[in-house]
């Protein structure tokens, strides 16, 4: 391997370092036994991100209206605690938050059904800490999902 390779390696990144070796990782979900298109299949990132953005402009909107009479800065407190409570609420109950719902996502088990409350509660809390929820897997799962054992899918 001679430096341009090695260095062209390194800008493309791992993944298609491995790839042009003969690596085979296959499409997002195949792991999972998931399609790898349409209904069913794993949730484009772009449309989880926009999902999230929306639930949270929607606590931010509540805590507002609820709190900001003397509270002032501290409503982006409360509007994650009002973004834990309506996680834990609309996934518990219909497997989708109103982002979700909106863009057409939603939250199911590795087994196809649906999340009993623990699973939401682990789920919800690892969501609201962000870290667990920036380190994906080659599935564009991130860990809270993976630990709740979850995946977001497309309607």
């Amino acid at each position: 391997m001679d430096k341009r390779q090695a260095i062209g390696s390194w800008l493309s990144g791992p993944r298609a370092a491995a790839e042009e070796m003969g690596v085979a990782f296959g499409y997002r979900g195949e792991r999972l036994g998931l399609p790898e298109d349409g209904p069913g299949s794993i949730a484009p990132p772009g449309r989880r991100i926009g999902a999230l953005f929306i639930d949270w402009a929607l606590c931010m909107l509540i805590a507002y209206g609820l709190f900001a009479h003397g509270l002032g800065q501290s409503a982006g407190n409360w509007a994650l605690l009002i973004f834990l409570v309506l996680s834990v609420l609309t996934v518990g109950t219909v497997g989708c938050t109103p982002g979700k719902r909106l863009l057409g996502l939603r939250v199911i088990g590795v087994d196809g059904g649906r999340l009993g409350v623990p699973r939401v509660v682990l789920r919800s809390v690892l969501l609201a800490l962000v870290l667990p929820a920036i380190i994906w897997d080659r599935d564009s799962r991130g860990l809270h999902d993976r630990f709740s054992h979850a995946v977001q899918v497309r309607i």
